[in-house]
């Protein structure tokens, strides 16, 4: 913050995903002069982040100021008793937001605010949206408005997508900062609020796919511009400003695949082949290579999936093999499983439908030793 003071007003500036090791190199070389003066003129400190140190779950308790087991976000989607996934969404979320109880508020682009709410203000929903329809955005008319006066206006990026296409992702990744950007200044426009908060996840997207410190300096110098005007902006409004992270970043070197390791120490069977699943291994036909050979030919997976009658899909994945977290796992003799990428379950029979742990020995197994040794 640039500074305390006596002020009602409030503006939140977040930026998902800041790397605070080489922020901090970049203010003391002089690269970053805006974020050197909210430095030097307020307190910078890195703080902990949620656990898991994930976006849709520190951005509620960041709104919320509560923790995950409160406000009951713990991913992007939620598994059901069945071991199937839904998407969490605001409706969702149990503990109101700073802009429920702070008002009037200017809300744009935090992840987890889709549908938007009907706050006294604004309010333009973030990552996890679909699109810009009528729920993307409040009051009513409010997303056309947007749309007609941002044109290219974009939810995100898929940075998945862009695989060795870097080029092209830095020019698109430009273009959503561009048209973020053109919102901020918009919603900027009025001076009828108490609280304002905006997200720019674009950092996030980058440093998934490209970790090269150059380019990111790159792309912070931009955030760097565009925290020189907000500082002006609060400024000129005596508002107090915070700019806050949901999360660290850094280079990965491993990847490790839960399930595997929860196979290995025998919390996890795997349902056995029938003789069309072993059939088509032997032909190379698995998940990851029907999955790749869609990714080659151009064709989007999640909207080619979601194309399809459900039961057609759950009927052809049930028998073609491979490592699925819901349709290759035996949940009737499993201990504990992982679903989505960090996110361990223990199989409570109070829980889930085929659950093989009672209720009583939940703390047991979590306490149990896994081995790291083969990794």
């Amino acid at each position: 913050m640039t500074r305390v003071s006596d002020t009602d007003r409030a503006f939140v500036l977040g930026i998902d995903g800041v790397p605070w090791t080489l922020l901090r190199d970049w203010i003391d070389d002089g690269e970053l002069p805006a974020f050197r003066r909210l430095r030097d003129d307020g307190v910078a400190t890195p703080l902990e982040s949620t656990t898991p140190p994930t976006t849709p779950t520190a951005w509620p308790t960041i709104a919320t100021g509560s923790r995950p087991d409160n406000h009951g976000i713990y991913g992007f989607q939620r598994l059901e008793a069945d071991y199937t996934q839904e998407m969490n969404t605001s409706v969702d979320r149990e503990r109101p937001a700073v802009w429920d109880l702070f008002s009037p508020a200017v809300v744009g682009n935090v992840p987890m605010t889709y549908p938007a709410s009907e706050i006294d203000g604004r309010m333009v929903a973030g990552m996890i949206s679909p699109s810009p329809n009528e729920r993307f955005a409040h009051p009513d008319g409010f997303a056309e408005e947007i749309t007609t006066a941002i044109p290219d206006y974009r939810i995100g990026l898929n940075w998945y997508d862009y695989a060795g296409e870097e080029d092209r992702f830095q020019v698109d990744l430009n273009s959503l900062v561009a048209a973020r950007r053109t919102l901020m200044d918009r919603l900027m426009e009025t001076d009828d609020w108490r609280l304002f908060f905006f997200v720019f996840t674009a950092p996030d997207r980058l440093q998934h796919l490209i970790w090269k410190e150059d380019v990111i300096l790159e792309h912070y110098k931009q955030l760097d511009d565009i925290l020189a005007e907000v500082l002006e902006y609060v400024d000129e409004r005596d508002a107090n400003l915070f700019v806050a992270s949901d999360h660290g970043f850094g280079p990965i070197s491993k990847f490790v695949h839960l399930n595997a390791i929860l196979e290995q120490e025998g919390f996890l069977s795997r349902k056995e082949r029938n003789a069309a699943g072993s059939s088509l291994a032997q032909l190379g036909v698995t998940k990851s290579n029907v999955l790749g050979t869609l990714k080659r030919v151009g064709i989007d997976e999640k909207r080619f999936i979601q194309s399809l009658p459900k039961g057609l899909v759950d009927g052809v994945a049930e028998q073609v093999p491979g490592d699925h977290g819901l349709y290759d796992v035996d949940f009737g003799d499993t201990i504990a499983f992982a679903h989505d990428p960090s996110y361990v379950y223990v199989n409570d029979i109070d829980r889930f439908e085929k659950g093989a742990v009672a209720p009583a020995n939940v703390d047991a197994v979590k306490r149990e030793p896994v081995s790291y040794t083969h990794l």
